[in-house]
């Protein structure tokens, strides 16, 4: 496929019924078959970060199943996605489960190769140690990243038994290595106990500010999406999310649930508010489908990769011509 060329939709449902045929992110093509993609939604079946139930990873490609039933025009944002832009599923990248520093270096290069091309990356875990792997990747393109994180925890803590690499370290981490803008970093959702108040402490030195649940419930996803947008400004912006941001009545199946948390609905409404910020790549992590019932999660979780995706393809298309933009909706 040339630059050129019109982009490769999903597989027409009225010929091929949703259950049939091989799982892809919203049945759409696999790169090999394109050739080139504007945004490519890759896997990450790595789980040996987790500190408590492990699964995760198996969420990859949970979340391609549940998406079969994605349709090709997003009433909420306006936009047809996969017309405005080349979206393909480049399958999954192949990490070591027995060594999480080789995986870290695995994941990372697999990263860049994909970046190389010119394409935003929405990945698919996995748990969360991946994060930190694609935030270097993503910075070596762009500079310091601005993040918002979608977590029930922070996800800023030292180590968890001597182990720097950790599903509850990767922002820390990337703190350090100076990969992230720190006047311009958020975590959402946030909930649940703490080690201690020092948790809280340290995670503000780092540049964090926190929007809990609570804040949520009681201000409004408009209020909240608001806020978000003007601590991010033009920065570009990096976005993370934890399935377990959602309350486990929305999202069972996840290795660290806890009571209190967002609604599948509140966390589409504050994506959806955050659709003029400039997002250079995504990932969704910690869906660990043995703790599922009925799809809960995998459904919540390929929506939330739709309206991620809506958004990239929306201003890859509005970068390339405003008019074609417009006339793709």
């Amino acid at each position: 496929m040339s630059s050129t060329d019109s982009p490769r939709g999903p597989i027409d449902s009225s010929r091929v019924p949703r259950y049939a045929g091989p799982a892809t992110f919203a049945r759409l093509p696999r790169l090999d078959e394109v050739g080139r993609t504007d945004v490519a939604v890759v896997g990450v079946p790595f789980d040996t970060g987790v500190s408590y139930r492990p699964g995760a990873r198996f969420g990859g490609n949970a979340i391609r199943e549940a998406s079969r039933l994605l349709r090709p025009y997003n009433p909420a944002q306006d936009a047809s996605p996969f017309a405005l832009a080349q979206v393909a599923d480049a399958g999954d990248i192949a990490a070591n489960p027995f060594n999480i520093n080789e995986a870290v270096e695995t994941i990372e290069g697999a990263a860049d190769d994909l970046l190389g091309t010119g394409a935003r990356l929405m990945t698919l875990g996995g748990d969360h140690t991946i994060a930190l792997p694609l935030l270097r990747s993503v910075a070596k393109k762009h500079g310091p990243v601005a993040l918002l994180h979608f977590d029930a925890h922070l996800d800023t803590w030292d180590t968890y038994f001597g182990a720097e690499y950790t599903h509850g370290t990767p922002f820390r981490r990337a703190v350090e290595e100076g990969i992230l803008d720190t006047s311009a970093l958020s975590h959402v959702g946030t909930r649940g106990p703490l080690y201690g108040k020092q948790d809280l402490t340290g995670d503000e030195k780092m540049g964090f500010g926190i929007v809990t649940s609570a804040d949520v419930m009681r201000r409004g996803v408009d209020e909240i999406a608001d806020q978000l947008r003007q601590r991010i400004g033009d920065r570009p912006l990096y976005i993370s999310i934890d399935i377990d941001v959602l309350d486990p009545a929305h999202a069972p199946g996840t290795g660290t649930p806890e009571a209190g948390g967002l609604t599948s609905r509140e966390l589409l409404e504050i994506l959806r508010g955050l659709s003029s910020c400039h997002l250079v790549s995504a990932d969704l992590v910690e869906v660990a489908p043995a703790y599922d019932h009925a799809e809960i999660t995998s459904v919540a979780a390929s929506h939330a990769a739709y309206e991620l995706t809506t958004i990239m393809s929306r201003q890859i298309a509005a970068s390339r011509s405003p008019r074609s933009a417009e006339g793709a909706k």
